[in-house]
């Protein structure tokens, strides 16, 4: 966390504060920038997603060895552990967090951590003894002086990103000169220069720092630092430049203390326009994916994992602007275990600026197998088969489709992700006595689905939406948006509504559109688009839509409440809707579109 120096144009800084005290601020291990105002728009107890971090825990400014203390935890607690068990593990964060994170791997010394430098984009790979949990030297000498990680790539994306350090000097020779000569620079200057140089510029970044930075440099940051100290290219193990130059000094003194902040009570951020409240009462939104190229060619999916169609990806990206637009916002995600839930869910938290989001990714909520008509054409399988077979396989309650092969390539048990990381599935004895034959040694297998039903699918995603859903997150208030295919919504909503079993099959589920439940009315809206059209004669949710939509919740005089009803726009605009004829259909849905926006209840949907 750089404090002051935060939005502000790093060329510009250095130049009216002085390369040696800029440089000294990003690459020093102990020198921490000036720290940032309470009242700046870059103090992070401004923003939703540090809400829950306690005072003490939000910096106002952080120097090298403050990053790499935070960064401690996370190795010794979860990243160490998953090594420990096998896993390989992908770590994407920023320079400086790297930089802790390798310090503590590497064992490198307060004096060059700061010289290690971490290319942006470029893979560093680590291997460990499963014993000693200590990095393993490369065979190669693709690694940097003082550490065990191996670039991925050197002569060429390495060359390109090493490029743009030297851009740096480029942009102005005081830059390296400073780099190359801070050292010499400190000798000539005492303690109390040095200080005083230091308050002057601390003056100087806070300054600009509270004017916004205006007037001081009007590009717009181009080159991408790591952070390092610059001069010039990485050093390699075995090469000839394997002699680093010596860090300034002021690394042992003293840091000044953070200062404490006060968590901000606010934990939303408002709109752009001011207008839409934030929803900040429990809620969960259910959406389908957004379609898929197998949808549009009508395909039987299943746990086939396909991507999203273009239109697909449209669908998600609105979705997520019109849950903003509307005040909505989320704390947690859950998603099946397929790309095209995985998408969409991704789609509509960077709609809504909220990748940082926890999601949790479970295969519960995968779609429902569909065993051997996976990858078939539906319309052939009407043809083949007939359509009575056809309805029943494709909209049955407990009715299951042909199973799967143990050797189809549609068949979980034969791909790597389910066999390695489904774990809450009890132990197939027939195809782990198959397997195990074929390998000459024991290999457990999980009873993975070769098939099935509705009702199989809802004996998943009920009891993880019960157990795990409802107390972690609905019981504590928390605000739900669960990605997910057709048949999985379509039994929770089965669950979630009391729709009758007769009537579940006559049930859709459209692509992209949320459906927002109220776990306290136990009601089902939709959202207003804004086009001041009906929204079930935009949205196709078959005959049982009034099943899923009919008001569930009682008021005090025992009526139903008015507030549950699906048909929260205005009473003119439903009897124009019931009263319209054809040749007026377009002058009212003209008028609709002027009259919806004053809109300010349809918001309030639930899922």
């Amino acid at each position: 966390m750089y404090g002051a120096l935060t939005g502000l144009d790093k060329i510009e800084t250095m130049k009216k504060i002085g390369p040696e005290i800029v440089q000294e601020w990003r690459s020093s291990l102990k020198s921490r920038p000036p720290s940032v105002s309470k009242k700046s728009e870059y103090w992070p107890g401004n923003y939703r997603k540090y809400a829950d971090l306690d005072a003490d825990d939000i910096p106002v400014t952080e120097s090298l060895e403050d990053c790499t203390l935070r960064t401690h935890p996370l190795w010794d607690k979860k990243i160490k552990s998953d090594l420990r068990k096998g896993r390989n593990v992908l770590v994407v964060a920023h320079a400086n967090s790297l930089r802790g994170l390798m310090k503590m791997i590497d064992g490198i010394s307060d004096d060059d951590i700061s010289t290690v430098q971490i290319p942006t984009g470029i893979p560093i790979v680590y291997k460990f003894d499963k014993h000693t949990m200590r990095p393993l030297k490369p065979e190669d000498d693709t690694c940097q002086l003082h550490t065990n990680g191996a670039f991925m790539e050197r002569p060429g994306l390495l060359a390109a990103a090493l490029r743009r350090e030297d851009e740096w000097k480029v942009l102005d020779p005081a830059f390296a000169k400073a780099m190359t000569d801070r050292a010499d620079k400190r000798r000539e200057m005492s303690n109390v220069e040095w200080s005083l140089a230091k308050l002057e510029a601390e003056r100087a970044a806070a300054a600009a720092a509270w004017t916004g930075g205006e007037g001081e440099g009007e590009g717009v940051e181009m080159y991408e630092d790591d952070g390092s100290d610059v001069r010039g290219p990485i050093v390699f193990v075995g090469e000839e430049e394997e002699k680093m130059e010596e860090k300034g000094a002021r690394e042992g003194e003293e840091a000044v203390p953070a200062v404490p902040l006060v968590a901000s009570s606010a934990c939303v951020v408002p709109s752009k326009d001011g207008e839409v409240p934030i929803r900040k009462d429990p809620v969960v939104v259910i959406i389908r994916h957004g379609k898929t190229e197998n949808n549009k060619l009508g395909l039987f999916t299943g746990w086939d994992d396909v991507a999203l169609a273009k239109e697909g990806v449209e669908e998600a990206k609105a979705a997520g602007k019109l849950l903003r637009s509307q005040g909505f916002e989320f704390d947690v995600v859950y998603t099946s275990w397929l790309s095209r839930a995985i998408e969409t869910a991704w789609l509509i938290l960077d709609e809504m600026d909220s990748l940082w989001i926890p999601t949790i990714k479970t295969w519960r909520l995968n779609e429902r197998m569909y065993g051997a008509l996976t990858g078939l054409s539906k319309r052939m399988v009407k043809q083949r088969y007939g359509e009575k077979q056809f309805k029943m396989w494709r909209r049955g309650y407990d009715v299951r489709p042909l199973k799967a092969s143990s050797f189809s390539p549609s068949y979980p048990g034969n791909d790597k992700r389910y066999v390695k990381y489904l774990r809450d599935a009890r132990i197939s004895l027939s195809e782990t006595i198959i397997r195990s034959v074929e390998a000459r040694l024991l290999v457990v297998h999980r009873k993975f689905p070769k098939s099935e039903s509705l009702r199989d699918c809802m004996d998943r995603t009920i009891p993880f939406y019960v157990r795990r859903i409802v107390p972690d997150a609905v019981e504590r208030g928390k605000r739900v948006l669960i990605s997910s295919s057709e048949n999985a919504i379509r039994g929770l909503l089965m669950h979630l509504c009391d729709i009758p079993q007769e009537m579940i099959n006559k049930l859709d589920i459209p692509n992209g559109v949320p459906i927002v439940y109220d776990p306290r009315s136990r009601c089902i809206k939709l959202l207003d688009d804004g086009s001041g059209r009906n929204p079930l004669e935009v949205h196709d949710f078959g005959p049982a839509a009034e099943y899923l939509f009919a008001p569930r919740c009682i008021d005090d005089e025992g009526d139903l409440d008015e507030e549950c009803d699906l048909m929260t726009l205005p009473e003119e605009f439903w009897k124009n809707a019931v009263a319209i004829s054809d040749d007026d259909a377009e002058e009212v849905a003209v008028a609709g579109e002027t009259e919806a926006p004053g809109n300010t209840e349809s918001y309030g949907v639930f899922m």
